[in-house]
């Protein structure tokens, strides 16, 4: 990447970095405000979360993702870290993951030194494991799963005696197309082996705070949480107080879906003007796009006008012909990105 990326910096408008899922917005100021409150914190903090930040968890699992039935909450640090380490948790021998993801579900396999098979979506296709990911919206293209293919999944769950781990971290920027659902909404109650992954980075520009949550299957988080504990995988206290303050107000995140929705808007028209097709892209935070030809080349084109993207096969050999361009810029950034495509054409 680093030699497109210093061809981009050559641009006399500058370089325009749409390669990073990196929010750019501030973080809301009573975020802040609880943050600087909870600043004095001799003590060590609770594994579990204080007794506000779990009923807030749970209020929230409830209200917002449709939950039911007996689960329980878990604060982690991000959700990064909890991908990365669920297989040596769980002491999964086999991992299962998406065909085209996040490079962290094969990472966190290769850390526990498990067998691991990407596979598409299709659960019915799905060889027998002990952990299997799935993520919906996808990163890096946007793809939601229909309510039939997470019964699909619960079913392969049953079936298998397979734990379920569903990165649901954009599922509150829907786009186009089908509306995101929780897997724990469509378990109905039902949510032995299931756990929902959720991180506070998007939803609420909180990247740099490293906070986010699991939910679900309460003999799971029990058996996850008293891994953590030994561990020293412990939320400071005053980011479980942010996370308390955040997970109980939806108007940050409305509006900050509208700011998403409307650079989408912007850089789409743009694309497909250019020739890209946008194939899937129906939620979160990246436009997945192809001219049909090496990945690379797109990647080349962009950066000789100063915008960088990142290749599609960064995701896995399938992805080789696709670009992900992230909507995490300002929107005076993302419309000149726009306009330097038009004025290229």
């Amino acid at each position: 990447m680093a030699p497109f990326g210093a061809r981009a910096r050559e641009h006399t408008g500058g370089i325009i970095d749409l390669s990073q899922g990196t929010p750019v917005d501030a973080t809301p100021e009573f975020i802040q405000q609880e943050l600087k409150s909870a600043a004095n914190s001799p003590g060590y903090p609770l594994t579990i979360g204080t007794p506000e930040l779990r009923s807030a968890m749970r209020n929230w699992a409830t209200n917002v993702l449709g939950a039911s039935g007996e689960f329980d909450v878990l604060p982690t640090i991000g959700s990064k870290e909890l991908v990365a380490w669920l297989p040596t948790i769980l002491e999964a021998k086999t991992v299962l993951y998406p065909r085209v993801a996040y490079p962290t579900y094969l990472v966190g396999s290769m850390i526990h030194q498990s067998t691991n098979i990407a596979v598409d979506i299709d659960a019915k296709s799905w060889p027998k494991s002990d952990l299997a990911w799935i993520n919906s919206p996808s990163n890096p293209t946007g793809r939601v799963h229909s309510e039939s293919e997470l019964e699909a999944v619960i079913g392969y769950a049953r079936e298998h005696n397979t734990v379920i781990a569903s990165d649901e971290c954009y599922i509150n920027f829907p786009a186009t197309g089908p509306k995101p659902i929780s897997i724990l909404k469509v378990a109905a109650g039902s949510n032995k082996n299931l756990l929902a992954v959720h991180s506070m980075s998007k939803r609420s520009n909180l990247a740099g705070y490293r906070a986010g949550l699991i939910a679900g299957d309460p003999d799971l988080i029990a058996e996850i949480r008293e891994v953590r504990k030994h561990a020293g995988m412990l939320t400071p206290l005053p980011i479980q107080r942010a996370m308390t303050a955040a997970l109980g107000d939806e108007e940050h995140v409305a509006i900050q879906a509208a700011r998403y929705a409307n650079r989408r808007k912007a850089l789409s028209s743009a694309l497909i003007a250019a020739g890209f097709q946008i194939d899937f892209s129906n939620a979160g935070l990246y436009i997945w796009c192809t001219r049909n030809e090496d990945c690379w080349n797109s990647v080349s084109w962009l950066a000789d006008i100063g915008i960088l993207a990142t290749p599609g096969v960064f995701y896995g050999e399938a992805g080789a012909q696709h670009i992900r361009i992230a909507m995490t810029a300002t929107d005076a950034q993302i419309a000149d990105a726009a306009a330097r495509i038009m004025k290229s054409l």
